[in-house]
């Protein structure tokens, strides 16, 4: 968990608001650091999460998050944490063996066309279940809590963008409105350009029609000036509020730098590195 984030989105875990859908993007740069901020973040605001991890191991986020001060391997023996390791998963509908049930959460790995019905089916028995095997009972714990860390990749992997829209949309409803929980996602841009042209089922219009379904995007970006050692990339945060007279949308700008036991923010030009 970076309270230097905390500080700048005006959260904590004692305080956070319920509700809300977040939305992190990377282009040229790797965000993923943000996700292991808010898988942290949760598990210290005693939330129920459920994270669909479609391209890291759970050892993987095992490891960052011990360094960042939380045991997952504890979280997931008390029944806090589900992970869903889209790694292992997949093995078992690519190399189908006995006994394994039909509908599981990554079937359309077989057939892209079937859509992503049965991976909502298995979150919104996550979030809303009875937590059984955990030595808390789930009534313990805060609003549940869902986060995937790579929508893009399901792109890759034939699902329409369409398709990937109408999950979040289910996933944003069943969560953050029905639960009054939250939702992060993660999704990556391959582009240049803010907008590729003809690019009608790619990670630009996934990125897009996300947007308009969140409350909170962070997107990084690597430095317009190219790499320096100093500051990794920079982070645009933007708030977006329904009023009574339309959507409010508030951006702020700034650079960081990742560490092996956190990150530090920045106002852009404001690090000791170019001062």
């Amino acid at each position: 968990m970076y309270t230097e984030l905390n500080s700048i989105l005006g959260t904590d875990p004692d305080t956070f608001t319920q509700g809300e859908f977040v939305v992190i993007s990377d282009r040229r740069s790797d965000a993923s650091f943000l996700i292991h901020h808010f898988l942290s973040f949760y598990l210290r605001a005693r939330c129920k999460v459920l994270f669909v991890a479609l391209v890291q191991s759970f050892n993987h986020y095992s490891a960052v998050s011990q360094r960042l001060g939380v045991n997952l391997a504890l979280a997931k023996e008390k029944g806090q944490l589900v992970f869903l390791e889209g790694l292992n998963e997949s093995l078992s509908v690519l190399i189908p063996q006995e006994g394994h049930a039909d509908g599981c959460a990554l079937g359309f790995l077989r057939d892209p066309a079937v859509g992503l019905r049965s991976l909502y089916e298995s979150i919104q028995s996550g979030v809303s279940g009875s937590g059984v095997g955990g030595v808390e009972p789930v009534r313990d714990w805060g609003p549940p809590v869902l986060l995937v860390d790579d929508l893009s990749v399901l792109l890759s992997l034939g699902v329409t963008a369409g398709a990937v829209l109408d999950f979040s949309h289910y996933c944003r409803t069943t969560v953050c409105t029905k639960l009054q929980g939250n939702v992060v996602m993660l999704t990556r841009c391959n582009g240049e350009n803010e907008e590729e042209e003809g690019d009608d089922e790619g990670p630009e219009r996934l990125l897009k029609g996300l947007t308009h379904q969140c409350s909170l995007t962070l997107h990084v970006q690597g430095l317009p000036t190219g790499f320096c050692r100093d500051i990794h990339g920079q982070v645009e945060v933007c708030w977006r509020r329904k009023r009574a007279d339309g959507q409010h949308i508030h951006r702020k700008l700034f650079q960081y730098k990742v560490h092996d036991k956190g990150a530090s923010f920045f106002a852009r030009g404001t690090s000791s590195a170019v001062l």
